[in-house]
């Protein structure tokens, strides 16, 4: 196995961008970088060298962080590839393993890749027993998403021969760790919750069955594992598991660049991704159908929705990246139903309501003519709540499956001549330099 893909490095083509200082009457020159396909960028490296300023761009919507050939995504068509790969053809055809090894290793495997990788990943599931232990020191009303920063940033203290990130093949089997390890920490966080003993994993199931059975299995008797049910999982899990440069990804990479250890910068990742605005969008779906409460009051919401003047939104609607649809809620709206169906709770009133406001919002012109579809958050909280996961456990799950992404974009990083340790510019807007006075001189 290589130790991690080289990305297509971008293209120079001799286009420039002006800018004319007018304080001074200089004009500077920025070249203009082309990548593989998506808009331009303009190469700003030197613009504080050149003119004294910082750029200014809060939250960085139009600013590069880095160079990257993992993830694509064209919001405005809709389109999301893994490395050029459509992500409707990875979740149709593909299981999430192989999309792992695309994510790492840049190509899809051919047969002995995929066994060797399934078989590192598989062998790769238990945790050190010691490990026990500290999920006693959490107590059982513990959300789950802290339990996985603890735990997860808790690693590098147990396995200490991944942790030199100047080494490819400690990389490679820190990277092998994480992925494997992550669905066993998200299983006992659960577990640990409810005051049931923890599931060992088991080497004979896949990667989404054995998620399925350390989270619902008991020793007093076997878990069924549902097939249509392990499908839709592993679907949740392919497309989470990149989405570009989003906030917790570039976490990732922030922490990385201090040279931190894989596992701390994952931890980092997590804490990122449990906020509301990031990975909590699908329980605030949830949250939105129990405040919405029954069917006979959806057209009293869609009212409210539609007033620009009431607070009241419906969540899982619209995205902030995709302004036309989301490409992955196509691919999970199949499997919700039927995984409703297989399940028998099409007419549990919560899942109901929701199908019903899914069929509203889908004929309503003004959702229709403004693009807010359901997105990928509405339909997996759906499959989710059906699947028997209780809200808190949902960010939980988006963690799971977006460890491969984080990884993928760490290596990356790391393996990146250009980087640099990651610090952001200000403008500042503080007392400019003042005189410290005693206590009997303030006013």
């Amino acid at each position: 196995m290589s130790d991690g893909p080289t990305a297509t490095k971008h293209v120079v083509t001799g286009d420039v961008v002006s800018m004319k200082d007018h304080r001074t009457g200089k004009t500077f020159d920025y070249p203009v970088l082309d990548g593989s396909v998506g808009p331009a960028v303009v190469d700003i490296r030197k613009f504080y060298a050149d003119t004294g300023y910082f750029t200014y761009d809060p939250g960085y919507t139009s600013t590069g962080s880095c160079e990257s050939a993992i993830t694509y995504i064209d919001g405005d068509e809709g389109v999301l590839l893994y490395r050029g790969y459509p992500i409707e053809e990875l979740a149709e055809q593909s299981d999430f393993m192989e999309v792992c090894y695309l994510l790492l290793e840049g190509e899809l495997p051919d047969t002995a890749q995929y066994k060797q990788f399934l078989n590192n990943i598989t062998y790769h599931t238990m945790l050190h027993e010691q490990l026990q232990y500290f999920y006693r020191g959490f107590r059982r009303d513990a959300h789950p998403m802290a339990v996985m920063v603890g735990v997860v940033g808790a690693l590098s203290a147990f396995y200490h021969d991944s942790t030199d990130i100047s080494d490819p093949r400690q990389r490679m089997i820190a990277s092998h760790r994480l992925i494997a390890k992550m669905p066993t920490i998200a299983a006992m966080a659960y577990k640990y919750s409810l005051g049931q003993p923890f599931i060992y994993p088991r080497n004979d199931l896949s990667f989404a069955e054995n998620f399925l059975h350390m989270t619902f299995a008991t020793p007093c008797e076997d878990y069924k594992i549902r097939r249509s049910v392990a499908r839709a999982m592993d679907r949740i899990f392919i497309l989470h598991a990149d989405h570009e440069q989003n906030a917790s990804t570039s976490t990732v990479r922030l922490a990385g660049s201090s040279g931190a250890n894989p596992f701390a910068c994952i931890a980092a990742g997590i804490a990122s991704l449990w906020g509301p605005a990031h990975g909590g969008a699908n329980e605030a779906v949830l949250n939105m159908l129990g405040e919405i409460g029954s069917k006979d009051n959806i057209s009293e919401f869609i009212k409210r929705a539609k007033d620009k003047d009431d607070p009241f939104r419906l969540m899982g609607f619209g995205h902030r990246v995709y302004k036309n649809y989301d490409p992955r809620a196509a691919v999970l709206r199949q499997s919700c139903h039927e995984v409703l169906e297989e399940l028998g709770v099409q007419h549990e009133p919560l899942l109901d309501l929701a199908m019903e406001l899914e069929r509203i919002a889908l004929e309503d012109d003004y959702f229709v003519n403004r693009k807010l579809f359901p997105n990928v958050d509405f339909y997996s909280g759906i499959i989710l709540r059906a699947m028997g996961f209780p809200t808190s456990m949902f960010t939980v799950l988006f963690a799971v499956a977006r460890t491969v992404g984080w990884i993928a974009q760490w290596r990356e990083m790391i393996e990146d001549p250009e980087q640099k340790i990651g610090r952001p510019r200000q403008l500042y807007t503080g007392h400019p330099k003042r005189a410290y006075a005693p206590f009997d001189k303030r006013s």
